[in-house]
């Protein structure tokens, strides 16, 4: 892995931060210390997912970060207004966006009802654009500021609409903002791009909703994404834009060859994640 660190004065602001792929990208930028905003919805503890916004707080913290910890919902345009300004009352301003906050229902057209639906699009795509378009004023007058999406590639094989075609639109649309956001602010040295991880991983959402022990077998760690991610906030935003990165890519350019450090299950075949169209890979 590269030695390229963060300035300890670097500010990042995350969206659902609380747990998985979210907190393991804020812990790892923490561990070169800097300020870590995020705001997510887990105030109080839930059955069947870990984690709440002061746990994560005291995990970034513990990590070498300084935190700050947001209770709200992204869908809310004058939570996220408030959140924005708030991190700038507490460290000055925003060099990095992680719009990371996501829901996800994988039912065909006929099994979904339109609340599920609606809370993919106002999460996903709404939420990614209305965060990024309070984020950007500051953003615009950062060094070196990125704005990094959890989204895939726009993978248009049918076979990826097929079955879900809501939640694919949800994410679809994720990506388009990080398209079209990457051209409109070129100009002003915004680096904007999407990471998606090369296999499924180790989530709550892979736990509870995707195949239980079985499926996580088959996983990587949060921790490959939040390499990948710390790799991309130390590149020059100007020169680093409208990519649609794989972690896997991303850390291969690093120099990583030992990817088995972040095998989460026993399971040697990794379930290649959805959107891209490999079928399972061999651990290497």
């Amino acid at each position: 892995m590269t030695d390229r660190k963060l300035s300890p004065e670097t500010t990042i602001f995350i969206t659902g931060a609380s747990r998985g792929i979210g907190l393991a990208i804020a812990t790892r930028a923490a561990q070169d210390g800097v300020n870590v905003a995020f705001v997510a919805k887990t105030a109080e503890p839930h059955p069947r997912l870990e984690g709440t916004v002061y746990t994560a707080a005291a995990d970034i913290e513990e990590a070498g970060g300084s935190a700050l910890p947001l209770v709200g919902d992204i869908r809310d345009d004058e939570i996220v207004v408030s959140a924005v300004r708030q991190t700038v009352e507490q460290f000055g301003g925003i060099d990095i966006l992680v719009n990371n906050a996501s829901a996800i229902n994988l039912s065909g057209t006929l099994d979904l009802d339109m609340k599920r639906y609606d809370l993919m699009q106002d999460i996903n795509t709404r939420g990614t654009f209305v965060v990024s378009k309070a984020c950007l004023p500051f953003l615009k007058e950062s060094a070196n500021p990125h704005i990094l999406t959890m989204s895939p590639p726009l993978n248009l094989n049918p076979a990826w609409f097929r079955s879900h075609v809501a939640y694919t639109i949800a994410k679809y649309g994720m990506s388009m903002c990080t398209l079209g956001m990457a051209e409109e602010f070129r100009a002003d040295g915004v680096g904007v791009n999407s990471l998606w991880p090369r296999t499924t991983i180790a989530t709550a959402a892979v736990q509870n909703l995707l195949g239980g022990d079985a499926a996580m077998s088959m996983t990587r760690r949060p921790s490959i994404v939040a390499d990948a991610a710390h790799a991309i906030f130390t590149r020059d935003a100007a020169d680093t834009t409208g990519n649609f990165f794989i972690d896997e890519d991303v850390l291969r350019e690093e120099g990583v060859v030992d990817f088995g450090q972040y095998q989460f299950g026993p399971n040697a075949k990794l379930q290649t994640d959805i959107f891209l169209d490999d079928a399972f890979l061999e651990e290497s």
